[in-house]
């Protein structure tokens, strides 16, 4: 259709709008989007990098529709996983909508109570809420539920690949479902989301509970180049033949001038990393009589120093620099940024791209992305694959993958939430007072996120809630027991993710209201304790168990870092299989610099002289060949112990594991952080048997439900506590392992 006819099918405030920013024209995602949502009646997914105008490509056609043919109730209810991307687009939205009759209401915790009044008395415009608070409202008051929505005709979901794969993103959609039965029509749903490979996965999770087909536009963004450089430092107690600095002082002086008098994001995996990173930063800038403004941006920083440095970022002022973690992946608009800076390895491929979008955003400007790895080459030596640090060779591999072949991770779909199968039936029956068993399972069970759990899987579940007190049997069927009461009347059950026991940090001596909160920690810190939060030292001055808070007051230096999350995430066999191709290859990668390039050209050698040859007990060689560039990737140890390296992802090798183990081996998975490096296998039975097992592994595949799964294995749900531990055997076997991939063993 084109750029000019889709202009001239926008409101006139619309157009006014684009004139009034100096748009030079509509990006061919928003040319796309118009044409969907103003032609069809289609379910409609955006994927596209971070600042690609995805949020005005839904936001522009569906402002228009409800202008010209206004909503008898809240007409667009934006889904946000992020208060602050609530706020982010509100202030957005409110620009764009001063001139025209459609208001925008924030709808959650922290949300004006008059402005959600007003809201309830005249439904109208757009409603920007949380999962959660979506939840509270069907659950506690579907009265005003049903009167905000009657007419509702767009639901727009925001971050869908922050969704996708956890139980919040399948509380949502059971949450949109339930909506749709109370108001007896299915609204369009629009999914943006960061860019994706295959759409698949993301398009049937849009879909989930509708009978309309999703239409996902194929457009490319504008090339935005990007410079990407990969450091390595080697860190030893002195740099041979040099100053008297340490390798670790060089490590942050590279990142401070990487940083220094730009705009720019310091991404680091964990919270402690962040903390570390910025109060080196802020010494050296102090050190160096700098002026650049060094921030803190993660979950346990208060909301307002975190909307401070939001908007810190967002002015335009220089200098300043943010640590974060995956908070600031997300869709808040940042402006430009001149680079972003990463210690260590994103966790994923997704996350690599969405950090890439953070820069290079502004006209023709080259963005820089710089990669900067330490690792601690003075630990003695081990076993070789002890010695190599995976994370470097994950960050070619990952970079590899994008660039060469645009492969993001496909979104993973869980089959059997029981968690929150417990969650929606206690929500269910907290909106209905009480509901007959068959009724019960039929409400529960007829929601698309449940598809794969069967009715005596969840007869199993309703006996064991019965028994313990969850729920209790009424004259009008079953209902909320008084264990039960106690669980949903808990202010934290609204939300399906776990949020532990925390205590406020102020910065004041005494407990008066005005004390500014900084952010919160797990730990209950005595007094005199100093500890790192929002990038400053702090010593404690008061502890108050009772009202779960501690005063502290600023100190000089570096305090020692609490923080003991070191990152932890689910490697794609796709990551795997393209590291393995990296150690075979011999090519020198132009992102990597001189120090970078030696290093892997070190884990090179060391991986491909790595023999199945190990030492014996007796010191004797035992005789073998080299085996990285061979079929079968095993290394033996001893005559007795053996690394078997699959090159699966987690899931695959977790699988490979139980299979194992099932055939007599002594097995445990060894990792790297979160990298399935290799499975460490101990055998009386030979290296040719464990080739023999491997071998018949591959060819055959295995039946999960033969493995014997210890009852300690870890399974993510907030409510399992009252699910039976056979349902959670279940669900770990068909969401934790994946038996497909075994085929793919090295």
């Amino acid at each position: 259709m084109g750029q000019n006819n889709i202009f001239y099918r926008l409101a006139p405030f619309i157009q006014d709008y684009i004139y009034r920013n100096k748009w030079e024209e509509l990006r061919d995602i928003q040319v796309a989007a118009a044409e969907i949502i103003f032609d069809t009646d289609d379910n409609l997914l955006l994927t596209s990098g971070t600042a690609s105008g995805k949020t005005e490509a839904a936001f522009l056609p569906v402002i228009t529709q409800l202008w010209e043919n206004p909503a008898g109730s809240v007409g667009a209810l934006y889904i946000s996983p992020l208060k602050a991307l609530i706020n982010d687009q509100f202030e957005r939205l409110e620009e764009l909508l001063e001139e025209a009759d459609i208001p925008v209401t924030k709808w959650h915790g922290d949300a004006s109570p008059s402005a959600k009044k007003k809201l309830v008395k005249n439904p109208h415009g757009i409603m920007q809420t949380t999962p959660e608070s979506l939840e509270s409202l069907l659950m506690r008051n579907s009265s005003n539920a049903y009167r905000l929505f009657s007419d509702l005709r767009f639901v727009i979901i925001d971050e869908v690949h922050y969704f996708m794969d956890n139980d919040r993103g399948l509380q949502l959609l059971s949450i949109l479902e339930r909506l749709q039965r109370l108001i007896g029509f299915i609204p369009r749903r629009i999914g943006l989301s960061a860019t994706l490979g295959d759409c698949t996965n993301a398009e049937k999770w849009l879909c989930m509970g509708t009978d309309a087909p999703c239409n996902t536009p194929r457009v490319h963004d504008k090339n935005r180049r990007v410079r990407l450089s990969v450091r390595f430092f080697p860190l030893a107690e002195k740099i041979p033949n040099s100053d008297s600095k340490t390798l670790l002082e060089h490590y942050y002086e590279y990142l401070y001038e990487s940083t220094h008098a730009k705009r720019c994001i310091l991404f680091s995996n964990s919270k402690g990393e962040v903390e570390e990173n910025i109060a080196h930063m802020k010494r050296l800038s102090e050190k160096n009589h700098g002026n650049d403004c060094y921030l803190v941006h993660h979950a346990n920083i208060s909301p307002a120093l975190r909307e401070f440095a939001e908007k810190r970022m967002k002015s335009g002022e220089l200098p300043v620099c943010t640590g974060a973690t995956v908070t600031l992946e997300l869709g808040i608009d940042l402006g430009h940024l001149e680079r972003i800076v990463q210690t260590g390895c994103p966790l994923t491929v997704s996350g690599l791209v969405q950090r890439l979008g953070r820069t290079g955003r502004r006209g023709d400007a080259i963005g820089e992305m710089c990669f900067a790895f330490r690792w601690d080459m003075s630990l003695p030596p081990n076993t070789f694959y002890k010695e190599v640090n995976w994370d470097i060779v994950m960050c070619a591999a990952m970079i590899l993958l994008y660039t060469r072949e645009k492969w993001v991770e496909p979104m993973y779909l869980p089959k059997l939430p029981y968690s929150l199968l417990y969650h929606q039936t206690m929500s269910i029956l907290a909106a209905s007072g009480s509901v007959q068993p068959k009724e019960l399972a039929r409400q529960v069970l007829t929601l698309a996120v449940f598809r794969y759990i069967s009715k005596e899987d969840y007869l199993l579940l309703l006996r064991h809630m019965l028994e313990n007190g969850q729920l209790e049997r009424g004259e009008d069927g079953l209902m909320i027991g008084e264990e039960g009461e106690a669980a949903v009347n808990n202010y934290e059950f609204l939300a399906v993710f776990s949020v532990p026991v925390e205590y406020t940090v102020r910065s004041s001596a005494g407990n008066g209201a005005s004390a500014e909160i900084i952010g919160t920690v797990q730990n209950p810190f005595p007094p005199k304790s100093q500890f790192a939060l929002a990038g400053q030292a702090w010593e404690v001055t008061e502890l108050d168990k009772k009202q779960q808070t501690i005063y502290v007051k600023k100190i000089e230096g570096i305090s020692a870092n609490m923080w003991t999350d070191t990152g932890n995430g689910y490697v794609h066999t796709k990551v795997m299989k393209k590291m393995l191709e990296v150690l075979r290859s011999d090519e020198q990668y132009a992102f990597l610099d001189e120090s970078a390039r030696k290093r892997l050209d070190d884990i090179r050698r060391l991986c491909r002289n790595a023999t199945m040859s190990g030492v014996s007990e007796s010191g004797n060689e035992l005789m073998g060949g080299t085996v990285f560039e061979g079929e079968r990737v095993i290394v033996a140890l001893s005559e007795t112990v053996f690394a078997v390296f699959p090159f699966l992802g987690t899931r695959g090798t977790m699988a490979l594991l139980y299979a194992l183990r099932e055939r007599g081996f002594q097995a445990n998975v060894w990792l790297q952080r979160y990298i399935p490096v290799c499975i460490e296998v101990q055998t009386d039975m030979g290296r040719e048997a464990l080739i023999a097992a491997l071998n018949k592994i591959k060819e055959n595949g295995a039946d999960k439900y033969s493995f014997r799964i210890p009852e300690n294995c870890e399974i993510a749900g907030k409510f399992n506590d009252y699910i039976p531990r056979q349902l959670l055997t279940k669900q770990y076997i068909e969401d934790y392992l994946d038996t497909d991939e075994l085929n793919l063993i090295e």
